[in-house]
């Protein structure tokens, strides 16, 4: 979820099939390698790129502008707060903005469309949010 999480922030998509492509010490270095500020994320975006032509010979994709970016909102994004509400629960804002990005990002992750959000509730719970 770390590098997801990461690949999001840098506006990249990686298929499944580069993901499995790569090994474990490269999976490692995208997971530990920074990726906040502009300067970290030109970074990330050249190891990736590097890593992913060298083992597939084939270019990264570039994500839409503002792509599921949800997580990185002031207030509760609607799809989270009518998930937790289906379930019976709040989320203040104050609760939202006291999660860690990559929390947010979960609980995005765990309501997008085509996710079943079996594990919404178990995060939740982890977040301390239930």
């Amino acid at each position: 979820m770390l590098v997801r999480f990461k690949l999001d922030s840098a506006g990249l998509k990686l298929k499944m099939s580069q993901w499995g492509r790569l090994g474990f010490e490269e999976r490692r270095a995208l997971a530990e390698t920074p990726c906040e500020t502009p300067e970290e994320i030109d970074a990330y975006r050249l190891l990736l790129s590097d890593m992913v032509r060298k083992r597939t010979g084939e270019s990264l994709s570039i994500l839409p502008a503002g792509y599921d970016s949800d997580w990185n909102m002031e207030n509760v994004p609607e799809r989270v707060l009518a998930r937790a509400i289906e379930i019976g629960v709040t989320i203040s804002r104050d609760q939202w903005a006291a999660l860690h990005p990559l929390q947010r990002f979960a609980l995005v992750k765990l309501v997008h469309r085509g996710h079943h959000g079996q594990n919404f509730k178990r995060a939740l719970e982890e977040f301390g949010l239930l």
